[in-house]
């Protein structure tokens, strides 16, 4: 039988729990490394749907990009989130995996995923891992740099990038004509960096969550913004995930059946 520690070693070759931020909670959320899994359902967040559809489907495990907790809990209140999935989680016996900053710096992780589907080639790291072991691979760090084929206008980029995530919206800071041959990207909520990407030489910086003043920096200093939405940037987390671990299962020899949920939406809704 595979066990969730076995899942749990595979998603490390994936995505190294060592490089995650310090400040980051991936792995076990909850559950028992012991526990037997068949199956696994993939998700960007633990929710109350997510975890029975798991349960209906006879997952045993659910594997999401954003941790089930962050911050420690005072108290675990099975009323409510994240009580109500950690008492799922122990009467139907499905663990909780999370695989959060150790994807989106791996090499190979969330953040190449993201450059290539808009199109980058050439690609480099934004920022790169200082603490990072060599064996972590030489593309490990915070975001990534990378050209296009060819320039083009701000406002033909923004729409391209609009259809290629199949977005309803996007924000954009910055002159519509503005000839655009290097991005940087970095996945979630990157306006933390804005610092980062004026100092980088990249025209336009592709992202979610981008603040107003954040904005107006980058917009006084000549460049621009593509706000692609935290959901926007990280969903395609499914993907890869489902990609990535149905290749270290079928390598491993494991019989696991390897499932996405597919019901999860934007929290926003632009009216």
């Amino acid at each position: 039988m595979v066990a969730t520690r076995d899942i749990l070693e595979l998603l490390n070759t994936i995505a190294p729990f060592e490089i995650a931020e310090d400040w980051d909670n991936s792995g076990l959320q909850a559950g028992n490394l012991n526990w037997d899994v068949k199956g696994v359902m993939i998700a960007l967040d633990v929710s109350v749907d997510l975890m029975t559809t798991a349960q209906q489907e006879n997952c045993d495990l659910v594997l999401t990009h954003h941790p089930l907790m962050i911050q420690p809990e005072r108290s675990i209140d099975f009323s409510r989130m994240p009580g109500r999935a950690v008492e799922m989680a122990a009467l139907h016996k499905i663990s909780i995996l999370s695989a959060h900053t150790n994807l989106d710096k791996a090499d190979e992780g969330l953040n190449d995923y993201f450059a290539a589907r808009i199109g980058l080639q050439n690609t480099r790291v934004f920022l790169k891992d200082k603490a990072a072991s060599g064996s972590a691979g030489p593309m490990t760090g915070i975001g990534r740099i990378g050209s296009l084929s060819s320039p083009v206008p701000l406002g033909n980029l923004a729409r391209q990038i609009k259809e290629n995530l199949g977005l309803t919206y996007l924000r954009v800071t910055g002159n519509m004509d503005l000839p655009v041959n290097t991005v940087a990207v970095c996945t979630g909520s990157g306006g933390s960096l804005v610092n980062e990407f004026l100092g980088s030489g990249a025209d336009v910086y592709v992202t979610g969550d981008m603040k107003y003043h954040e904005a107006r920096q980058v917009e006084e200093s000549s460049k621009a913004v593509l706000d692609v939405g935290h959901f926007g940037s990280e969903h395609m987390a499914i993907d890869l995930l489902s990609d990535q671990l149905t290749r270290a299962v079928q390598n491993a020899g494991f019989s696991v059946q390897i499932k996405k949920f597919n019901s999860e939406k934007d929290p926003f809704t632009i009216v």
